[in-house]
């Protein structure tokens, strides 16, 4: 009998005492997308591409939003053959995260052959080209058959950048303190962003600046660029870093930098010291970490659930919830009568413990409740009862066949339990498969429901048998209208009635 009240008390103390801990700290289960807002956007591949290039682009652009914080366990799957469902709940800068996602990534670092102030290259505005020295405007202006096929004549830009070919690309450089715009014409990608192995933000003591390491072939790639570039005193001294056509920055080679270049594989860009540096040496890192994806994507869909909708559909997946656990409480008390208070204890115990692992892995993995986990918790509630109800009317049965009550109730549970099992193990099994074969908010159901099932079979064994062992002894095991007896008896009657 101490062992077994003993038993009891630490189940309950592990439910009840891990869920008020975790609410006295403040850590809740994390709301998915579709109970807090955010934003939900479908990728699509172009058709053929090579279902492996789609599995590491998915895990880059994870890998961007993990870095770029803000958004609470972005979900990304692969959905189809070559589209990709992302979800981005409680994303807090939408257009960075959106960017991060979307943006194709094809990272280069490139020669800069010549520089043009004013934020137009030498065919929008007649510039003169000389590399490194503001021009003056050049009358008349440049011969529209000079103009190469692929840069606009009127600003001078290249159309549709291609690394492998020279570019006129804009870029917002700092003279004498003020930002403004100019032109850069780059020569095709001397590396990659296949090139590069690690890049990490660090304050030097002075300043910001992103740590690069580099692999074996990146590194003798950037030693020769870097080493080009070192023989000139102008804006050919410039390596360009190119993302998509857009030129994110471009430092220029130390004056102690000889014809050998930068070797060892090492380098350091710095940032600078403005305010905002720290903040732009973080993403400058995450660009050259994750920058490259082997695929380009389309955003074929985008779409937005506001904060007000989620908190509508999580308050009515609470009511439903709530309104179904009650009604089955209730139907247990009535049926069952004293046995109905385990279930009701052991519901209890059932539902801390749930919350206490979403809580616990939304903390340290990141993990999310969606509608679909909700929906999920709901269906587990009455899985719970079914596994109550075998119990109860094994006990039932053998008191029936003239066992004692406690003899019934030890002897039902080990048959019972088999029971409970094999079917928890059907669940089970079709929770993993469900979860393996799915993707969104569908996986959300199956991982709830299979978080449900194992704890269906903890619950059963830690405290549903001690609580009936200990209920058998008590004065509610025989006699009296709540008693198990009566409700085996009770049982009975109505059979014979109905007979």
């Amino acid at each position: 009998m101490r062992r077994m009240v003993i038993g009891i008390i630490v189940v309950l103390a592990i439910a009840w005492g891990s869920l008020g801990a975790l609410l006295a700290n403040g850590i809740v289960p994390r709301l998915g997308l579709d109970l807090q807002g955010g934003t939900s956007v479908v990728l699509t591949a172009p058709e053929g591409t090579d279902p492996d290039l789609i599995d590491v682009a998915t895990q880059i652009m994870s890998n961007r939003i993990s870095s770029i914080g803000g958004v609470q366990e972005p979900e990304i799957a692969i959905s189809g053959g070559n589209t990709v469902l992302v979800q981005l709940p409680g994303v807090q800068n939408e257009q960075q995260a959106l960017d991060a996602v979307g943006t194709t990534g094809l990272l280069s670092f490139r020669p800069v052959l010549a520089l043009y102030n004013g934020g137009a290259g030498p065919f929008g505005s007649a510039f003169d080209p000389t590399p490194g020295i503001e021009g003056d405007a050049v009358e008349p202006p440049v011969d529209p058959a000079e103009i190469p096929d692929n840069v606009d004549p009127v600003t001078g830009l290249t159309i549709d950048d291609d690394p492998s070919q020279p570019s006129f690309l804009l870029y917002t450089d700092s003279f004498f303190g003020v930002d403004q715009p100019v032109v850069l014409e780059l020569g095709p990608a001397e590396l990659l962003g296949t090139d590069v192995s690690q890049a990490l933000p660090q304050f030097t003591g002075a300043q910001w600046a992103v740590s690069l390491d580099l692999t074996g072939d990146g590194g003798d790639k950037f030693a020769a660029l870097t080493g080009e570039a070192a023989r000139y005193s102008d804006a050919r001294r410039r390596i360009a870093i190119v993302l998509d056509g857009d030129v994110l920055t471009a430092p220029e080679v130390n004056a102690d930098i000889g014809p050998e270049g930068i070797t060892g594989g090492r380098a350091q860009i710095t940032v600078g010291t403005s305010p905002d540096a720290e903040e732009e040496a973080q993403q400058l890192s995450i660009v050259l970490r994750y920058g490259s994806l082997p695929v380009s994507f389309e955003r074929s869909q985008v779409s937005k659930v506001s904060a007000t909708l989620g908190s509508d559909s999580l308050q009515i997946g609470l009511t439903a919830g709530i309104a179904g656990l009650i009604l089955v409480v209730l139907s247990l008390l009535v049926y069952y009568r004293s046995l109905g208070l385990i279930a009701l204890v052991g519901l209890s115990v059932f539902g801390s413990l749930l919350v206490v692992i979403y809580s616990a892995l939304g903390e340290l993995r990141g993990l999310t409740l969606t509608l679909a986990g909700v929906t999920g918790i709901v269906v587990s509630i009455g899985i719970t009862a079914d596994s109550y109800i075998v119990y109860f009317e094994r006990i039932k049965e053998d008191i029936r066949a003239g066992l004692t009550v406690h003899t019934a109730v030890t002897e039902g549970f080990r048959s019972a339990y088999r029971t409970i099992l094999t079917a928890d193990s059907v669940s089970l099994l079709g929770a993993v498969l469900l979860y393996i074969l799915a993707v969104g908010p569908v996986r959300g159901f199956a991982l709830t429901l299979g978080i449900a099932t194992v704890l269906d079979l903890f619950v059963a064994r830690a405290f549903t048998r001690r609580a009936a062992w200990i209920l058998s002894r008590t004065r509610f095991a025989e006699g009296g209208f709540f008693s198990i007896t009566a409700a085996a008896g009770e049982h009975h009657q109505l059979e014979e009635v109905t007979a």
